[in-house]
């Protein structure tokens, strides 16, 4: 809401031209009027958010030089040859700036971190068309003083060196995106994911997602996306974990939300939560002023929110207070109207959880620690399956003291105890407070052990658990210094399928600290990932290449990387693979060849040219950066063709 009113007040600059004989004035006038503008904007999304408060910046060091040229005689304005034009692109320029950013600020969140690097290649084009502009007016001419001319050069270098700064892509959310858009099997591992994602593209209120649905509707009616199905569904998973009941529907021209109760159409909206978009039985407000059911706000507290759900404001106290006045109208509706209002559950407690079902999660804990065999692996069982459930369970299980227990239980000699465990801990995990507990608990040398020795589901597993874990920073410095880098390599080149792919999720997760990468490069990580190339059956030739990449910033790695038999891999994969696969070629065979020039003629000999030429016309909009980069970079070499 706060973008649509800073966009309502700042259409009107920048747009009218100078229609009245081109008054030079009024052209600047409208440029500072646009760089005002931009300055106001806020909210900036995520993955975009560096280069844009970057680009206001520079914009904003470009005052003092309007101002100069404001405050100049209008006869000599009028006068100064070519200067119209001068300030009529530069006008341009800026009206692309503010364009581009009032996309990164309104856009769609999703949208943009698919096509970030799209976006970079705007924002390189903006500072093509600025540079340009203000190359081409006449200073001398104007008169501008020495110092606004220090600050102009000073802004045209920053334009420059940005244009040429090495990639920031954001490599962990690219991964994440990667491996939810292409996973076949929809693994539990996933769900840390989806919420690490929710975080980092700032998805996790309901105001959050509504606000998305508004963006992603206007893409699809402006442009029109090919993968709106992959980001619709993203969309659904990002509702789930915020708890919300809605069915979205984008491609409706009237309504943006068809509520999947239809019965709550008649109700007053007034008297529904706007959690479960249901009729309130025992409403309670929050500090923030709104008012929920008890039951479905208590859930979103105990998930560990402490913001409100509707406003996303920061609550200021935890304390639910009955709404009297709303519960007494809602009754004396429900009467008029003879609606009968849904059974509560009388043995529900104020934390939303029914008393038989605490017991139940108490019972699962004690019988952890049973002397029976059998009671352990039946009550262990039942707490994988309720922590698989949903994320209140998981909080549950840990606060009643489930986790211990289950830490102990990875010793136990039963095979089929331990790799009920695992899974039980990798469930558990999930969890962002879970995954300190789970490590400081001593888990992490015991996940070790079965991930070497256990059998193959507990040894999938348990990658994919130390993938869960290795979402915290300490945790990638714990499981490398434990040792836990070098079996995860070997089940890379030894697992089943499904454990090789979550070895390699796990290893990817690992490598983006800078120690493990030379753990994983000893332990024999490029050759494993160099067969993963050749076996086209698997489907894992785009996380190989994403880890190689990690690995290429690393000298070790790119010393064993840069060996000539795959180099001719590289091209053959930018001749013959999937889009995707030519993308993720090309960005290593950039990073290589940035640093060893003899790889860029391996790669010329093999016949790169033609098929790096080819993507630029025709690959995804990331490849197409990498190729003009390599080419721009081949141009130094003179046999060229």
């Amino acid at each position: 809401m706060e973008w649509q009113k800073v966009m309502e007040r700042g259409e009107k600059a920048g747009v009218s031209s100078s229609s009245n004989g081109g008054d030079e004035v009024c052209v600047v006038k409208e440029m500072m009027d646009v760089i005002d503008t931009v300055g106001s904007y806020v909210g900036y999304r995520r993955t975009q958010r560096k280069e844009c408060l970057n680009l206001v910046r520079r914009l904003k060091l470009l005052v003092p030089l309007l101002e100069e040229i404001k405050e100049i005689d209008h006869h000599k304005l009028g006068s100064t040859a070519g200067l119209k034009t001068s300030l009529v692109n530069l006008k341009k320029s800026l009206l692309g700036a503010k364009k581009l950013l009032k996309k990164c600020g309104c856009g769609s969140k999703i949208y943009l971190a698919m096509e970030s690097e799209a976006v970079m290649s705007s924002f390189h084009a903006v500072y093509d068309n600025l540079n340009q502009a203000l190359d081409d007016l006449q200073y001398d001419e104007l008169g501008i003083s020495d110092e606004v001319n220090e600050q102009v050069e000073l802004t045209r270098m920053q334009l420059k060196r940005a244009k040429r700064r090495a990639d920031t892509q954001d490599i962990e959310l690219a991964m994440d995106m990667m491996v939810v858009f292409s996973k076949k099997d929809d693994r539990n591992a996933d769900s840390a994911i989806i919420e690490r994602l929710a975080s980092k593209l700032e998805l996790h209120t309901i105001s959050d997602l509504k606000a998305e649905e508004e963006a992603v509707r206007k893409l699809v009616e402006e442009r029109g996306v090919q993968s709106i199905q992959q980001i619709k569904d993203l969309l659904g998973k990002f509702r789930q974990i915020a708890g919300v009941d809605e069915t979205i529907v984008l491609d409706d021209p009237i309504s943006s939300k068809s509520l999947q109760r239809c019965q709550s159409l008649l109700i007053p909206h007034e008297f529904l939560c706007p959690i479960t978009m249901e009729i309130m039985v025992d409403p309670v407000i929050v500090s923030s002023g709104q008012t929920y059911e008890r039951e479905r706000i208590q859930k979103w507290l105990n998930s560990k929110h402490r913001t409100c759900p509707k406003t996303g404001q920061i609550l200021d106290h935890l304390s639910l207070a009955t709404n009297f006045a709303l519960r007494n109208l809602i009754l004396q509706w429900c009467e008029k109207n003879n609606y009968e209002l849904p059974k509560k559950d009388a043995c529900l407690r104020s934390d939303g959880f029914s008393a038989e079902f605490i017991e139940e999660i108490s019972s699962l804990v004690r019988n952890l620690s049973s002397r029976e065999s059998e009671v352990r692996r039946e009550a262990v069982m039942n707490i994988r399956m309720l922590a698989k459930e949903n994320p209140d369970n998981r909080i549950l299980i840990a606060n009643y003291g489930g986790i211990p227990p289950l830490v102990q239980l990875l010793s136990c000699q039963d095979s089929r105890i331990q790799e009920h465990t695992v899974t039980a801990l990798l469930n558990l995990s999930i969890d962002e407070t879970n995954k300190r507990l789970v490590a400081r608990e001593g888990a992490i040398p015991a996940i070790i052990e079965i991930l070497q020795n256990g059998t193959d589901e507990a040894r999938e597993n348990s990658a994919a658990a130390l993938f869960s874990l290795s979402i915290l920073d300490e945790n990638k410095v714990l499981i490398g210094g434990l040792n836990g880098i070098r079996p995860l390599v070997y089940l890379l080149q030894n697992g089943t399928v499904r454990g090789k792919k979550d070895a390699a999720t796990a290893l990817f997760n690992l490598s983006l600290n800078q120690t493990n990468k030379s753990r994983a490069i000893k332990a024999g990580i490029i050759p494993a990932l160099l067969c993963l190339l050749e076996e086209n059956n698997l489907g894992m030739v785009d996380e190989a290449l994403s880890i190689l990449l990690l690995l290429a910033s690393h000298p070790g790695g790119r010393n064993e990387i840069g060996r000539l038999s795959f180099i001719k891999n590289l091209v053959r994969i930018i001749r013959n693979g999937t889009p995707k696969n030519k993308e993720c070629a090309t960005s290593v065979l950039l990073e290589l060849g940035l640093n060893n020039s003899s790889i860029i003629l391996a790669a010329l000999q093999y016949g790169v040219y033609e098929h790096l030429a080819e993507l630029t016309k025709n690959g995804t909009n990331r490849a197409q950066r990498k190729a003009n980069s390599l080419l721009h970079h081949m141009s130094k070499y003179e046999h060229i063709p």
